[in-house]
């Protein structure tokens, strides 16, 4: 099983959330009852749906992280996932993007763009592309 699969499953057991395709149309999504939050488009990458708001408070922090690409002017940030910890990180921000997301999404918060897919290049942390323990 895949690290974005793992997440995956572990996310969509969520009360919250459910899943289903991504509205871009490549991989799944998971989603409230008012919004998209994630989408997995691959083995290892994965976007997810941040309010401006979320993201102005939270712009240092994610831009310090490895894992985390974030896209001006888009609200979805890249998660590549390399090892178990970042399985734990993304998990983290999906719980961080629901307490923003409560009420739905403002206008300016719809991501006009959609995603991040095929907008961000993230090269592994790990050479070899082995997920191991960070």
């Amino acid at each position: 099983m895949t690290l974005a699969q793992r997440a995956l499953e572990r996310l969509a057991a969520w009360p919250d959330l459910t899943a289903g395709p991504a509205s871009c149309g490549t991989g799944r999504a998971l989603r409230t009852a008012r919004s998209e939050i994630a989408h997995f488009h691959s083995d290892r990458d994965v976007d997810l749906h941040l309010t401006s708001r979320a993201l102005r408070r939270f712009a240092a922090d994610l831009q310090e992280s490895t894992a985390i690409r974030v896209l001006p002017g888009s609200r979805w940030v890249t998660v590549h996932l390399d090892c178990d910890t970042d399985i734990d990180l993304l998990q983290s921000l999906v719980s961080m993007a629901l307490k923003a997301h409560q009420g739905g999404p403002a206008p300016e918060d719809l991501p006009p763009g959609g995603c991040n897919f095929r907008r961000v290049t993230v090269l592994p942390r790990d050479p070899a592309g082995t997920a191991t323990p960070c």
